[in-house]
């Protein structure tokens, strides 16, 4: 029988990482850095003589193991590294405080926007309240779409710094050394790892659109897939898979909330607007259009995002825009643009009237950092919303605010007018029908479809102005 492992959509309850009751954690410190220990040593004994996917041989040319770390002499492949599919890590997972995803292989499935020549993920632990103790980690392309079987020719095992184990502290993150792989285009891949130990609370991306896979013990090589009996419809750990491409110059990020994230689109269809923008970009390019630019794209969407609130906890569950920008766009690798679609739930979550100056100020700072890295900032008018449960007039003010703001050119380098061209045009305080999911916030497929054919290519080339 297939277990179903926390597929609930719910936006997790805060909670405050990094505050243990001693009483039940410091016995087990010194036992646990022992067996620590033990696993590392037996793991990189066991990974000199595993197969890594070509016969038995372990890759010998592999790339830098961080963004920031040198790069290896010995690499072959040409190219440029770019965002290929990224997730914003959320909060902490509910029910794994005490177990997290120990004795556990988690198969996460992820779709990429451009390929390359070769690949590198992030783990990251920033939830968790021990160290995320991680034996093995592979990275495969999927023998087909929605399953949890690989492509046996493409199979490798990750290391992290020469070791295929690490230890990544609560609060950090880590990048793997680079891996040489075909990594196709607009494809499926498996990235799967085995943590024999808990580390509290799974950092995890909550709303994935996507079934990934759980499997009990330690499967990371397995690539028929039986053993992954375990569905969610969440991301766990992983954060990014860069590559090392040759068909992209660059990476465009895409920053917002549920609208970003895709919330109400099709699950495993990738149909959230970022993935119709890459499908554009590509065959663009494979028509032979040489003013579309060469770019990987990447999400960077949180359901219930906002531009000036976070959640609660420490590290905050859903934090701002504001608190979360340096993380997931400029820590990104050769970003070019951001599209920035922020704001909605800074309007529908106020207990009182939001504030379109504050708001708008906050999209402002956005901007500036983005300036101040060369990225130039595309942004978006924030869709209408009549019919939705948070509706006000006064809500719908302020919204209608923030938009004419937006349009008169005063907070982005570029605007795409999603507002315009997406609501009703007999109540242009509502969705137009064909591009309403239902609920009168979100965009159906064909909604989100609409938003990324309002992007011209003319509008992510350049760099961000100097100043605004």
């Amino acid at each position: 029988m297939t277990r179903h492992d926390g597929g609930g959509l719910g936006v997790p309850h805060a909670r405050r990482s990094g505050h243990r009751d001693p009483r039940h954690h410091l016995p087990h410190h010194v036992l646990l850095s022992a067996v620590l220990a033990v696993i590392v040593g037996l793991s990189a004994a066991i990974y000199i003589g595993v197969d890594a996917g070509d016969g038995g041989r372990r890759e010998q040319d592999t790339l830098a193991s961080s963004r920031t770390g040198p790069r290896s002499a010995a690499a072959a492949s040409t190219g440029v590294w770019v965002g290929s599919w990224a997730a914003a890590p959320v909060g902490s997972e509910p029910l794994t405080e005490r177990d997290g995803t120990a004795g556990r292989t988690v198969r996460n499935v992820v779709h990429t926007s451009v390929g390359g020549t070769s690949a590198r993920i992030t783990l990251s632990n920033l939830y968790g309240t021990r160290a995320l103790t991680v034996t093995s980690v592979t990275l495969a392309v999927a023998a087909g779409d929605d399953s949890p079987a690989a492509d046996p020719g493409t199979l490798r095992r990750l290391t992290f710094g020469g070791r295929p184990a690490i230890s990544i502290p609560a609060g950090e993150q880590a990048v793997s050394d680079a891996v040489p792989l075909t990594v196709p285009r607009d494809t499926d891949v498996l990235v799967s790892l085995y943590t024999p130990t808990s580390a509290g609370p799974v950092t995890f991306h909550h709303r994935a659109q996507q079934t990934s896979y759980v499997a009990d013990g330690e499967h990371t090589a397995d690539v028929t897939g039986t053993p992954y009996t375990g569905q969610s419809t969440y991301w766990r750990y992983l954060t990014a898979l860069d590559v090392l491409s040759d068909e992209a110059d660059g990476t465009v990020v895409a920053f917002g909330d549920s609208i970003t994230d895709g919330s109400t689109s099709t699950p495993g269809a990738n149909r959230r607007w970022p993935d119709v923008l890459a499908d554009r970009l590509r065959a663009s390019l494979s028509d032979g259009d040489d003013d579309a630019p060469r770019y990987g794209v990447v999400n960077a969407g949180i359901s219930g995002n906002r531009v000036l609130t976070g959640g609660l906890g420490r590290p905050a569950n859903n934090p701002s825009g504001l608190d979360r920008f340096d993380r997931d766009v400029l820590d990104r690798p050769n970003v070019k643009v951001v599209v920035i679609d922020l704001g909605v739930n800074d309007i529908l979550r106020s207990r009182n009237t939001a504030d379109p100056d504050a708001v708008l100020n906050g999209l402002r700072d956005l901007v500036r950092r983005a300036h101040a890295h060369g990225i130039k900032a595309v942004g978006t008018t924030l869709l209408p919303f009549r019919g939705h449960r948070g509706y006000t007039d006064a809500r719908e003010d302020v919204r209608r605010r923030i938009n004419a703001e937006i349009r008169s050119g005063s907070v982005y380098d570029t605007v795409v007018d999603v507002d315009r061209a997406m609501h009703d045009p007999y109540d242009p305080r509502r969705l137009k029908s064909e591009y309403d999911s239902g609920d009168h916030l979100h965009p159906s497929d064909r909604g989100y479809r609409k938003m990324a054919q309002l992007i011209k290519w003319s509008q992510l080339r350049g760099a961000g102005r100097a100043e605004l």
